[in-house]
């Protein structure tokens, strides 16, 4: 640690900071535009200049200089900053004159109004005129794609996008051509920009130069009402923020959470606003003669429970969706316990999970922000640039950092960083658990190797095979140990690890997901289940938002909540237990699920012990006390996966497929939005393209 004094207060910082961090930590707010935390320095903007006593006889950029190059006074003085000098006044005064002699009068008609860095510095640094007359420099908007959209006459040349998508994204699609005024910001050729988390450079632009597409002029900051929730596009359960105007979303944005996303979204969490409100189920309907017809909540609720009383407990059957919180997760659990019946499924995907084997044979042990701590990983049958691509941001991060070899088994992928391609299937993952394999010599010689396990790997006939030979493996290489669990699944679904804490699986002699929709029960709930195909044959009621593959096969449809209109429960993969708060209110006639299996149950004669939300939270905790345990992760015990690793079995010679085929289209709410669409149809003739 070293001492300085920052405008009369000594504070006592790391070494490495820079003097705007420490000036920062010493309470004093520091102008910057080109500055940010998770970035590289480029020093471009020089609006974060300070005066250093005993320094150079000129401004100082603080965004370039650490602590530690700072001298001590001529008799060991702490050394002295500076941030309100006359110097460093003017300094900063003039740097903003300098970037506002090209900037363009468009506040009135600028998307980034109200929340621009530049409009509210200029307000303390600016003046009210400029005394420059020549015509500003004039740039072309470029075509990035249809999430970003330019207005390059107002970029000031900061540098943060290019920063991001080179170092963060690890697409480099963003650069700068030519110098001083000619200087731009391009893709060189003009196309879209092809990363999952490109809507980022939105919030990181602080002038409007880049804006959301989407979004362009349909509400103002202040008009919006904004609730911090989490994310379910995937089963990171990235931190959020919703704006809603009205009962309308107008748009999502990230927020900090170090443990999670950091401050990083995808762009299919981001920009899915659009689908909450297209194709939406907002009244009860009832399948009469081949044909749905809307119906009343009593006339349907009616048809249900006459249905369920007539249904043997054995031929009564549900599956749970992959947005599905804990509340109506339990509630349904709850109401077929009560009517005899052991068929129920959260895994529609076929997973091999079960609660049964231990939770730590189905959560991200390692953490999230653990991947920072590993030195060699090893991805069997997963692309987390698909399946999360927040999470393959930060094995990046710690690629980037040296040191770390990463090998896959599975489908070839542009991972965004260098790794090795180790084969296609379970023979690898058995030459690596048995130590033929050289990459085995790599994870054994790592201190804290990572084995992450996809659903691809999962969601086969074999998947228990292949489960139990990837804790083998595991355990072989020293990934699971007492200060070190390196045994880690990743999840596609949000709603997965909450179903499989819940013991969302059959009971013994009952059926899966897969033997429910091929006709094994009479009578079948579906709650959001739109994932998997039903046959012919049951009577199906489907719980869900969006007019979806469960929607048309259902024969009675009960309109529930999207994630953005209710309060709900949601465990990620790491098995974090994070809350989801309620930012607008269902369309039409639509319920919240829990509410709808409530009012079910009264009618078919077993009624749940709870009228409210807080009633029956106070009982899902009584049953799992650690879902009480808001933002927290309950670590487990690491001896399941030697058990696991134990049990064997035969697997297939047929190699690892990753689910997530499309990134854009992966549950209802995508497929109902066009701006997925429109990014899918990108996608693909991309890929079309790099095949030919």
């Amino acid at each position: 640690m070293a001492k300085i004094i920052v405008d009369d207060v000594e504070v006592e910082v790391p070494g490495e900071y820079t003097l705007l961090q420490a000036c920062e930590a010493a309470g004093v707010e520091v102008p910057r535009f080109c500055f940010h935390e998770r970035l590289s320095i480029a020093g471009n903007c020089r609006m974060c200049l300070v005066e250093v006593k005993g320094g150079p006889p000129k401004p100082t950029a603080s965004c370039a200089m650490n602590v530690r190059d700072l001298r001590p006074g001529p008799n060991g003085e702490p050394p002295v900053i500076s941030t309100r000098s006359p110097m460093v006044k003017k300094a900063r005064e003039g740097v903003m004159e300098f970037l506002l002699i090209n900037h363009p009068l468009d506040c009135p008609i600028c998307d980034q109004g109200g929340e621009c860095d530049l409009q509210d510095q200029a307000m303390a640094y600016g003046v009210d005129s400029s005394r420059f007359a020549e015509n500003k420099r004039a740039v072309e908007n470029k075509y990035i794609g249809p999430l970003v959209r330019t207005s390059m006459n107002r970029c000031i040349h900061c540098t943060r996008c290019v920063r991001f998508v080179t170092e963060v994204a690890g697409v480099p699609d963003l650069g700068a051509i030519g110098r001083g005024e000619d200087m731009e910001i391009t893709t060189y050729l003009e196309k879209a920009m092809r990363s999952e988390l490109q809507g980022n450079v939105i919030d990181l632009c602080p002038v409007g130069a880049l804006t959301s597409k989407p979004y362009m002029f349909k509400a103002r900051p202040w008009e919006l009402l904004k609730t911090e929730t989490v994310d379910v596009m995937d089963a990171l359960g990235s931190a959020i923020r919703v704006d809603a105007r009205g009962r309308e979303v107008m748009r999502v944005l990230p927020r900090i959470n170090e443990a999670v996303n950091e401050e990083w979204i995808s762009d299919k969490s981001r920009f899915i606003w659009d689908g909450l409100k297209t194709q939406r189920l907002d009244r009860p309907y009832v399948r009469e003669n081949g044909r749905l017809r809307p119906a009343s909540w009593q006339e349907a609720l009616g048809v249900v429970a006459a249905r369920v009383r007539s249904t043997a407990p054995n031929r009564l059957g549900a599956i749970v969706g992959d947005l599905a919180a804990a509340e109506e997760s339990f509630a349904l659990k709850s109401l077929l316990s009560r009517l005899g019946s052991i068929n129920i499924d959260g895994r529609q995907d076929g997973t091999a999970l079960d609660p049964i084997l231990g939770r730590a044979t189905y959560l991200f042990n390692t953490t999230i922000a653990g991947i920072h701590e590993a030195d060699a990983i090893l991805l069997v049958g997963t692309n987390p640039r698909r399946e999360a691509a927040v999470l393959n941001a930060r094995i990046r991060e710690r690629w980037r950092l040296g040191n770390l070899k990463v090998g896959l088994i599975g489908e070839p992928a542009d991972l965004t960083y260098t790794h090795e391609y180790l084969g296609a299937g379970s023979d690898t993952l058995a030459a690596i658990a048995d130590g033929t394999h050289s990459f085995a010599d790599v994870l054994k010689q790592a201190e804290r190797p990572l084995v992450i396990i996809g659903q691809g790997a999962l969601s086969r006939r074999d998947g228990l095979a292949v489960l139990s030979l990837a804790a083998r493996a595991a355990v072989a290489v020293g990934a699971v140990k007492d200060d070190w669990n390196g045994f880690s699944v990743l999840h596609t679904a949000a709603s997965r690890v909450g179903s499989l804490d819940l013991g969302l699986v059959p009971g013994e002699g009952g059926l899966n997901a897969a033997e429910q929709a091929a006709g094994g029960v009479d009578t079948l709930f579906l709650l959001g289940a739109d994932e998997i195909k039903v046959a012919d044959g049951p009577f199906v009621v489907y719980i869900g938002t969006h007019g979806d593959q469960g929607a048309h096969r259902a024969d009675v449809i009960l309109p529930g909540a999207a994630y953005t209109e209710k309060s709900g429960l949601y465990v990620n993969t790491e098995g974090r237990v994070q809350i989801a708060n309620r930012a607008v209110f269902p369309p039409g006639e639509a319920r919240e699920d829990w509410a709808i299996i409530r009012a079910l149950s009264e009618l078919v004669g077993h009624k749940l012990p709870f009228d409210n939300i807080a009633q029956l939270r106070q009982s899902l905790f009584v049953s799992h006390p650690h879902l009480a345990r808001i933002d927290t992760v309950e670590p487990a015990d690491h001896t399941a996966i030697e058990r696991l690793a134990a049990l064997g079995g035969a697997t297939d010679k047929t190699g690892f497929e990753t689910p997530v085929v499309d990134f854009y289209l992966t549950n209802p709410i995508a497929r109902a939005s066009a701006i997925m669409a429109e990014c899918s149809a990108l996608a693909l003739g991309v890929s079309r393209q790099a095949a030919e």
